[in-house]
């Protein structure tokens, strides 16, 4: 297993099509969810991955907050299909709070989670701060970790 954690400008065209194209499987064709997934932040992201042989198998991205926002997010988590099952999900969370405590020197982790995952992100100390809500026909919850 390898560990890549990149900056948007430090993402090669390749790397970026490759997040880009996974995201859309799994958000956009595989939930049925038409919604916007190029969404305008990634610039600001640091992109993190697991890679298995070469192949990005996990991803998350680190979001700084905008300016309505307070607390830096942990979004886009995903394992591409046929990998699932092999406890990848939570290690990439694992290395997202772990860059975000130890790097980015945080107090607070926020996140907005699908509702059938809030006891998976509950298991790592994320507490519900909001009532389900549908969003783009998914529901969501959002979620606070204090650190």
């Amino acid at each position: 297993m390898n560990w890549v954690h990149k900056t948007f400008a430090e993402l090669s065209k390749q790397e970026l099509y490759e997040i880009l194209q996974k995201r859309v499987e799994v958000f956009v064709v595989e939930q049925e969810c038409p919604y916007p997934e190029v969404d305008g932040r990634d610039e600001g992201c640091l992109h993190i991955w697991m890679e298995k042989e070469q192949e990005m198998v996990a991803y998350c991205r680190i979001v700084p907050p905008e300016e309505d926002e307070q607390y830096h997010s942990i979004g886009r988590v995903l394992v591409k299909e046929g990998h699932r099952g092999c406890g990848y999900a939570r290690q990439v969370m694992d290395r997202a709070i772990h860059v975000l405590k130890e790097d980015y020197k945080v107090h607070h982790i926020w996140l907005h989670g699908q509702e059938h995952l809030r006891h998976f992100y509950g298991s790592f100390g994320f507490k519900e701060v909001s009532d389900v809500y549908l969003e783009d026909g998914i529901p969501h919850v959002d979620m606070l970790m204090e650190v």
